[in-house]
């Protein structure tokens, strides 16, 4: 193991989040992809009660009650009910995770989460502004470079401090893999690395994820976007207050091995070893930036990844 790569042990329950970021190899590594493209429209629509009511669930009722809410429509989010405490709530679909995500146009994704008002001001102008290029139609080429030129021209806002997302549904769906759920929380920073946080080392509850790709050679002019990290922690309970599943000491005892794959995280020539559907003993590298999403989130890990969007906003 060289300087660049260190072995970190996940709990199973926050595997299951960042599954959504990087449970799979990318997509030039993988001859069959599962989502290749968009679903119709009508895959990725919910009743408007049904997404307002998860919505709320991200987050306990104190913080969700008197929360904003959107919902999707066939042209992008639109918002349902008007807050009183700055915060947003909503439900991300898989294209909210990093842009190579082999999950990014899976329609069953339906990843509920709450956010802050610095994170409503600037990380949803984010979310709204992929969301409604991708509904018309344009490609994830386009899109990249539309939001990098609305960056450029300071149309879209800079990262703002203490920015912090709740994902603690139950009835979310991240991922095809595990579980499918997990209670988790995220935080995002314009760090390069994790080491603030002692994220991505043994034993440590956090994981920092790149939001914008799993490996910059999927999509090389990501590189030059901002560096926007992602940082997930893991929770025991659902935000109604019951406990989350209970995990084993060995989290590999708490998913299938489905066979390995390697692939780079960062960019690099490094590459990542684990089962598909879980991120147990992984070797991650780190490269000045620690990247797994979604994934997700989104992830969840965005999305985990969505996971992480896994899933991530």
């Amino acid at each position: 193991m060289t300087r660049n790569q260190i072995r970190i042990t996940l709990l199973s329950g926050f595997a299951l989040v960042a599954a959504l970021i990087a449970s799979r190899p990318v997509a030039a590594q993988d001859a069959k992809e599962p989502y290749p493209n968009m679903a119709p429209i009508e895959q990725y629509l919910m009743d408007r009660d049904a997404e307002i009511a998860l919505a709320r669930s991200a987050a306990p009722d104190a913080i969700s009650h008197d929360a904003s809410v959107i919902v999707l429509t066939r042209h992008g989010y639109e918002t349902a009910v008007q807050g009183k405490n700055g915060w947003v709530c909503w439900v991300g679909r898989g294209w909210m995770a990093m842009f190579d995500h082999p999950e990014f146009w899976n329609p069953k994704v339906r990843a509920a989460e709450c956010i802050n008002p610095p994170a409503a001001r600037s990380v949803l102008p984010y979310a709204y502004k992929r969301t409604e290029l991708l509904l018309a139609g344009h490609s994830k080429q386009e899109v990249i470079a539309a939001i990098k030129a609305a960056i450029d021209k300071k149309e879209l806002p800079a990262l703002e401090p203490r920015t912090v997302s709740y994902m603690m549904s139950k009835d979310s769906y991240l991922t095809d893999y595990g579980g499918h759920n997990g209670p988790h929380m995220m935080f995002y920073e314009t760090a390069k690395d994790g080491a603030a946080w002692g994220a991505n080392l043994a034993n440590s509850p956090v994981l920092a994820v790149n939001y914008w790709y799993i490996s910059a050679q999927s999509y090389p002019q990501l590189k030059s976007f901002p560096p926007l990290s992602v940082f997930l922690v893991g929770v025991t309970k659902w935000s109604d207050g019951t406990p989350a599943p209970s995990m084993s000491k060995d989290p590999a005892a708490n998913v299938k091995s489905r066979g390995t794959g390697d692939y780079s995280l960062d960019g690099s020539q490094s590459s990542i070893g684990l089962p598909s559907g879980s991120l147990s003993h992984a070797k991650v590298p780190i490269e000045g930036y620690s990247s797994v999403f979604s994934i997700a989130t989104p992830l969840l890990l965005r999305w985990l990844m969505t996971s992480f969007m896994f899933f991530t906003v």
